[in-house]
């Protein structure tokens, strides 16, 4: 990451969640995003809302497997970084080496406790791949400090105490949390879970270094949108969180783009 000025925009897309999936990353390139989030279809999402719960049940019913997805990367003409976020259970069993083959960049894995990382930590560091860690508004300060330096990329905020999904307006705990992980970091803080609109977008980037935006994306795949019109969307999110940030304000970027 390096610091430049304007903040972080991270769209997420379950893998396999239509035939042509990877078109939606295209589209969010183009749009603007600084990085991509890869959902890995899980049977029992469990920190997931109904919005991914249901995607991750459209692309099993396809009949999505991590190996497709991960091809399907692999063959896709990506600039900028891929996040995958997947569960203990799929990572312990693919591994990371072969998320790095298809050019992921870094990995979320948010059931996986702290104290039992630093085995993942250490193989994710041997495969090149960027460890992003968790913080939620009830982390206490010495695990936050903890999180801060064993976090690599970014640190993702987790806005609020519950699942992900749509909310009509971003959690006070938003900003709150992000200025205590701030105090802790010099990594970028995303905030993520519940970002919904172009405008609470916005504030996400002023309260922290930017935004991840899922359940609203993939509620208009789910009800049948192009990846042409989810790359509007995307735009219209980018528009919004540069514009909601003062000028000359640093933020952080993604550096490490595919070629």
């Amino acid at each position: 990451m390096k610091l430049t000025r304007r903040p972080l925009l991270v769209p997420y897309v379950t893998g396999g969640i239509t035939p042509d999936w990877t078109d939606f990353l295209l589209a969010y390139q183009q749009a603007g995003a600084d990085a991509v989030e890869v959902g890995l279809p899980f049977s029992d999402p469990m920190l997931d809302g109904p919005t991914i719960q249901e995607a991750s049940d459209r692309a099993l019913a396809r009949g999505a497997t991590v190996d497709s997805i991960l091809a399907d990367l692999a063959a896709t003409p990506l600039r900028v970084p891929v996040v995958v976020m997947t569960y203990a259970n799929i990572i312990l069993r693919t591994g990371t080496a072969a998320l790095a083959a298809a050019g992921v960049a870094g990995l979320i894995v948010p059931d996986l406790p702290l104290d039992e990382s630093a085995g993942l930590e250490a193989e994710a560091a041997a495969a090149g791949l960027d460890l992003v860690l968790l913080a939620a508004p009830a982390t206490p300060d010495d695990r936050l400090r903890e999180i801060g330096a064993r976090s690599r990329g970014f640190v993702y905020a987790v806005s609020v105490m519950g699942t992900t999904g749509e909310r009509a307006t971003l959690a006070a705990s938003a900003g709150t949390l992000a200025r205590r992980v701030k105090a802790v970091t010099d990594l970028p803080v995303l905030i993520g879970f519940g970002v919904s609109t172009p405008a609470q977008a916005a504030e996400a980037g002023r309260a922290g270094d930017g935004a991840v935006i899922a359940s609203a994306l993939m509620r208009r795949v789910l009800d049948g949108a192009t990846a042409a019109a989810l790359g509007a969307d995307v735009a219209a999110f980018r528009a919004a969180i540069d514009l909601g940030v003062s000028p000359g304000t640093p933020h952080a970027e993604v550096s490490g783009h595919r070629g």
